[in-house]
């Protein structure tokens, strides 16, 4: 345990999210997603019996946005929805993470098999214990570091 560090991040989860770069993309995945098949062998950890809202808020305590694209935070459409439905789980999700975005920026709603796409391209994937199905996310890294010199 160290101080101030939330204590779901756990050594390895926080070996990864020290390891990636600007820009890559960590999915944190409902206790129903495919993540082993879909990782092809990248990184795969597992949170069982954790809800997503206290991985996602453990998670940003200590990850930055991107903060130079339009949607750094991506999460899977309901199947059969109007594009505009958010779930009440997603729309907790959403709550939590919009104070950390950009004016400019918002949360895009993905198509489930595009999701699929997005998540087999991302850095690693954490398994939560959510049992709401859609309750799928993907983080984009930003970077911390000084202004630039003018």
């Amino acid at each position: 345990m160290l101080k101030g560090i939330n204590p779901l991040l756990t050594p390895e989860l926080l070996k990864i999210m020290m390891e990636m770069g600007h820009d890559d993309a960590l999915v944190l995945a409902d206790a129903n997603f495919t993540a082993v098949r879909i990782a092809h062998g990248k990184p795969v950890l597992r949170l069982p019996g954790t809800p997503m809202l206290r991985v996602v808020e453990a998670i940003c305590s200590l990850l930055p946005l991107a903060a130079d694209v339009p949607h750094p935070v991506a999460f899977m459409a309901v199947s059969g929805e109007n594009t505009d439905f958010r779930s009440g789980l997603q729309r907790e999700v959403i709550a939590l993470i919009t104070p950390q975005l950009r004016p400019s920026q918002s949360v895009e709603p993905v198509e489930r098999f595009a999701f699929y796409e997005r998540a087999g391209a991302a850095y690693a994937i954490v398994v939560t214990g959510e049992m709401q199905p859609f309750g799928n996310f993907i983080l984009r890294k930003g970077v911390i570091g000084e202004n630039l010199r003018l």
